[in-house]
């Protein structure tokens, strides 16, 4: 019988059969606070975003510790040959950009969260802009599934992919060994917009809420002070 939010055992086979090997071998591993990922049920996981490596990397992270990881793929992919048909199978939930249609991501991931997933989000919705790597701000979508679904929410940060992959490059620096690092924290408390309308100020609040919750996990696995606020791509200004 497959395992709520899991694909097939031959998908999971397949992915795993690829992505533990070369993980194992080509990367050191910093992971801490698995424990405070349920084992099962519906669960939103919100991260900060340095690299197209680190998709893969966390799932690795998830995997190993018993979830499976739901992630939220641009909808392009999901007509790549080969490709497609692979992510699709893994489970991968398309992301509709720019169109009416960008709701289904959001109605679809609540109907994986209500059959037992884990969602992975990324809130900042791209890789960071920040010259000095900390989360940016973040669009609304993650804050607007935990209340829609009251889900909980748990934040992870990493560090490292940015080394083995940085932003803009194709080329992975694999000598010498990275380590790449995680820390799962607890719960983000949203309490207190719960039973509040979904509209803008809400959203934006609970948004920040999240965004302060992987902010300061970032800071502990880095061992920095944090800055003051999130960073703002020159674009919102």
């Amino acid at each position: 019988m497959r395992r709520p939010g899991w694909p097939s055992r031959f998908w999971v086979a397949v992915a795993a059969g690829i992505v533990r090997p070369i993980s194992w071998l080509l990367v050191r591993k910093d992971w801490r606070g698995a424990e405070r990922l349920p084992a099962t049920g519906g669960v939103i996981l919100v991260s900060n975003h340095l690299s197209w490596a680190d998709p893969v990397l966390l799932a690795h992270y998830l995997y190993v510790n018993g979830r499976w990881p739901t992630v939220l793929a641009k909808a392009g992919l999901f007509s790549v040959p080969v490709l497609g048909h692979a992510v699709r199978k893994l489970m991968a939930i398309p992301v509709y950009r720019g169109s009416s249609d960008a709701a289904r991501s959001l109605a679809e991931s609540e109907r994986r969260i209500a059959e037992g997933a884990c969602v992975l989000f990324y809130p900042e919705g791209t890789c960071t802009r920040d010259p000095l790597l900390w989360p940016m701000e973040g669009k609304t979508g993650a804050a607007r599934l935990a209340l829609a679904t009251g889900a909980p929410v748990i934040p992870v940060a990493h560090w490292g992919a940015q080394e083995i992959l940085p932003y803009g490059s194709r080329r992975p620096r694999l000598l010498p060994r990275k380590t790449f690092r995680v820390l799962a924290g607890p719960p983000v408390d949203l309490s207190k917009y719960e039973g509040q309308p979904l509209h803008a100020d809400v959203l934006r609040g609970a948004t920040a809420d999240i965004m302060a919750a992987i902010t300061a996990q970032l800071a502990e696995l880095r061992g920095e002070k944090a800055p003051g606020g999130p960073f703002r791509k020159p674009s919102d200004h």
